[in-house]
C-alpha cells in the first residue's frame, strides 16, 4: 500500500527556479535526470513508490524534487500524479544555479539518473553527463550566500513520529563532498571517474569491489542482473527484498500494477492493518536509547536490541576512518557483520524496525522504572 492523492495536473507540480528558492526545501530528495523530450520512459514511479510506502506516516514523507527536461517529465507524470509531495523544476544538474535554488545543500539524498540512449561506441562517454553532474555537485561550495534566509533548527537526535529514529533530520552540508548522492551508471568501468582523487581502485577492478559501490554512491544495471539471478534460484529472496523496500505488498496491488492500471485510491489506506508494518531505518549509536552499545560487539547489539526492542539489525554503515570535525568523510556498508565486530560510536546500524516501536520503548521504560 502507498500514500495516494487524487490525480493532479502537471502544471500544479511545476515551479520555476525562483519559486523553488523561496520554498527553502529541507530534508528532501533531489532527483536530477538527463533526458530529451523523446527519451524512453524509465519508470520514475518505481523510484518514488518505496518513498511513499504507507508504513510511513504522512508527516514522515520526504518532498521529492525532480530536476530535468519538463517535456520528458510531463510524459512520466501519468505514473507520478497519484503520489503526494512531488515537485518538478525545469533545469539541469549541471547548473549550480538550479542546484542552489532547490537547496541541494540541505537535501537528505541526491539521485543522478539518465534516460538518454547512448549514441557512441566509446563506452567511456556513455555516462558523461551523469558523471559530470556528480563531480559538479561534489565541487560546489555550499556555504550560505544569502544571510537573510533563516536557518532551520537542526536535530541530531531522534525525530518524533510513530517512534524515534524514523528519519534523521539532515544537517546543512557545507561542502559538496558531504552531500549524500547516488549516481546511476550505464557502463560499470566508468565508476572510476566518480572519484578522481581516489587512485586506489585499479581500472580493471570489478564494480562490486570498488569504493563507490561499497559506499553506496554508485549503481548500475549489473546490480539488478545479480538480483534477478539470485531470485531465480531462491524465490524467497524476492519476498525479503520486497519487505525491506516496501514493508510488504498485497498480491492484489501487484496484479493491478502489472496490468498497467496504476495506483487506485481507496479507504484501505487508513486501515491500521495496512500501515502497521515493519520498515527499514538507520540507528545512530549516539542516540540515547543505543549509546550503551557503542563500544560493544555487533553480536551483543544484535541479541540485546532484538530482545529489548524487537529490532532486527542487518548491517553497519561505517566511516572509513575517524576524521577530524568538519572534514569530508566517507562511509561504507558492512553486510552480515561478524558477531565479534567491535562497534564504533560513529557507526550507523541498518535495522528492520516494527511499526509500534514508539509504544515498545515506552513499555521498556515503564518496566525499567518499576524495577
Amino acid at each position: 500500500m502507498f500514500h495516494w492523492c487524487a490525480p493532479r495536473p502537471f502544471e500544479s507540480a511545476l515551479i520555476d527556479r525562483y519559486a523553488a528558492a523561496k520554498k527553502q526545501f529541507y530534508g528532501h530528495v533531489v532527483v536530477g535526470i538527463f533526458a530529451d523530450a523523446n527519451s524512453p520512459l524509465i519508470g520514475l514511479n518505481s523510484l518514488v513508490m518505496p518513498l511513499r510506502s504507507s508504513n510511513f506516516g504522512y508527516a514522515e514523507l520526504k518532498q521529492i524534487v525532480f530536476l530535468g527536461n519538463i517535456d520528458y517529465l510531463s510524459r512520466e507524470w501519468k505514473n507520478l500524479y497519484n503520489f503526494p509531495k512531488i515537485t518538478i523544476i525545469k533545469g539541469t544538474a549541471l547548473s549550480r544555479a538550479d542546484l542552489r535554488a532547490l537547496s541541494i545543500h540541505s537535501c537528505s539524498m541526491c539521485v543522478i539518473l539518465t534516460a538518454k540512449v547512448p549514441h557512441t561506441n566509446d563506452s567511456n562517454l556513455t555516462d558523461k553527463e551523469v558523471i559530470m553532474a556528480s563531480l559538479n555537485i561534489k565541487a560546489m561550495d555550499c556555504e550560505p550566500r544569502v544571510t537573510s534566509v533563516a536557518s532551520r533548527p537542526v536535530s541530531t537526535g531522534p525525530v518524533s513520529g510513530r517512534g524515534s529514529q524514523v528519519f534523521q533530520v539532515p544537517k546543512k552540508h557545507r561542502s559538496g563532498t558531504r552531500i549524500p548522492m547516488i549516481t546511476d551508471l550505464f557502463n560499470d568501468p566508468n565508476v572510476q571517474f566518480l572519484d578522481p582523487d581516489d587512485d586506489d581502485d585499479d581500472p580493471d577492478t570489478g564494480f562490486f569491489a570498488t569504493e563507490p559501490f561499497a559506499c553506496g554512491t554508485a549503481f548500475t544495471a549489473s546490480v539488478l542482473d545479480s538480483l534477478m539471478s539470485m531470485v531465480y534460484f531462491n524465490p524467497s529472496a524476492f519476498r525479503v527484498i520486497r519487505a525491506l523496500i516496501f514493508g510488504g505488498a498485497s498480491s492484489e496491488l501487484e496484479e493491478i500494477l502489472a496490468e498497467g492500471a496504476g495506483l487506485i485510491g481507496g479507504a484501505q489506506l487508513s486501515d491500521p492493518d495496512n500501515r502497521n508494518r515493519s520498515y527499514i531505518t538507520q540507528i545512530r549509536l549516539t542516540d540515547a536509547l543505543f549509546v550503551e552499545y557503542a563500544n560493544q560487539t555487533f553480536g551483543e547489539l544484535f541479541v540485546r536490541v532484538l530482545y529489548k526492542y524487537g529490532i532486527l539489525c542487518l548491517g553497519i554503515f561505517r566511516l572509513f576512518a575517524e576524521h577530524p570535525a568538519g572534514s569530508p568523510s566517507k562511509r561504507y556498508v558492512i553486510t552480515k557483520p561478524a558477531p565479534n565486530n567491535r562497534l564504533r560510536e560513529s557507526d550507523y546500524i541498518f535495522a528492520l524496525m516494527q511499526s509500534d516501536f514508539g509504544a515498545a520503548t515506552k513499555e521498556v521504560a515503564i518496566n525499567n522504572n518499576s524495577t
